[in-house]
């Protein structure tokens, strides 16, 4: 099934004329419920990887002795979502409430000190063949595979994500890997993907606003203002959800690729290659949500009027407080190390 992003409230190019100088494409991946093979971009699905390369590991130095299961956190998802396709919607039973209690307790691994490696979480694969935005990775490769560490205690305030790209060949790949190692237990149930297959579709984007030249993003922001003075003397009953440049015609939400960085929780920030200096490109956008009360415009037709956690988090991922991670790259070497920033 198709995902279709319906069309923009407006047509921001014929308010502002400039802005076509900056149009551009990004790819939404519209990760849904499935069961991807190895031959397919997915999220959460099985990863192309070689049977004779050592599986990605975290070694840096923190607490992974103590945690949740991955089984378990996917039967707690289960429930839960047994529960909300109930009609009418009446909660969780006592036995469903007894059972997620259970399954919530944290478990300790004996022997698992803060050195040992630690199997990183697979979380998803993408094929250039299948995503228009995907640039070409180094040395002609195809396939671009991406992991994370499932415990949130890294960087300078040891809260912070530990994320890993890894680029190869697809053609090249020999002997799959038949079973990769999982950790014992994870720290953060946001780090642990749903199997999830894709739907690409390629769509107009335009940058973050406070990237734009000083002059359009203060007549843009002008023309917001002036649309929520109006809004406010208008009846109650008659104020209707205004577009905005932000969250309706410039960047859409969820998981997609190439495109523009939203800065919507910092201030923007230089993202300059630590190789070579040369400013970065957005890769791609890991989204908790695929749309919220902020960007509903977004939804795609296929899935109006669906119970919002129904369509909107499908993937099970969380990053920080129910935001995203902007992944970065080097367009001058795209073996370069990524860099990313959480909004």
């Amino acid at each position: 099934m198709t995902r279709t992003t319906p069309p923009r409230p407006l047509d921001v190019e014929a308010l502002f004329p400039e802005l076509a100088a900056y149009r551009g494409t990004t790819t939404r991946l519209h990760p849904r419920a499935g069961a991807p093979d190895l031959s397919q971009s997915s999220v959460g699905g099985p990863m192309l990887w070689p049977a004779n390369e050592p599986w990605p590991v975290c070694r840096e130095a923190h607490g992974r002795g103590r945690g949740r299961s991955i089984e378990d956190i996917r039967r707690e998802r289960q429930i839960w979502a047994a529960a909300r396709a109930r009609q009418p919607y009446e909660g969780l039973t006592d036995d469903e409430r007894q059972l997620i209690e259970t399954l919530g307790r944290k478990h300790r691994v004996p022997d698992l000190n803060d050195t040992n490696p630690l199997p990183m979480l697979g979380v998803a694969q993408f094929y250039r063949r299948d995503l228009p935005d995907l640039p070409a990775g180094p040395d002609g490769c195809d396939l671009l595979q991406m992991f994370w560490c499932p415990f949130d205690a890294h960087g300078p305030t040891r809260y912070g994500m530990l994320l890993r790209l890894r680029w190869r060949n697809s053609a090249e790949v020999g002997e799959v890997l038949a079973e990769p190692p999982q950790p014992p237990v994870v720290g953060y149930e946001g780090y642990v993907p749903e199997p999830c297959v894709l739907h690409p579709e390629q769509v107009v984007t335009y940058p973050f606003a406070g990237l734009l030249p000083e002059e359009l993003c203060a007549r843009i922001d002008a023309w917001e203002e002036a649309l929520e003075e109006a809004a406010e003397e208008e009846d109650e009953d008659g104020v209707a959800e205004l577009p905005g440049y932000q969250y309706d015609l410039s960047i859409p939400p969820g998981w997609r690729v190439g495109g523009f960085a939203s800065w919507h929780l910092t201030d923007p920030s230089p993202m300059d290659c630590r190789a070579c200096t040369t400013p970065m490109h957005l890769l791609l956008t890991v989204d908790t949500s695929e749309w919220d009360g902020g960007s509903k415009s977004w939804a795609p037709l296929e899935e109006q009027g669906l119970p919002p956690r129904q369509a909107a988090e499908p993937t099970g991922v969380v990053v920080g407080n129910h935001g995203e991670v902007n992944v970065f790259a080097c367009p001058a070497d795209p073996g370069h190390p990524h860099r990313w920033s959480i909004q």
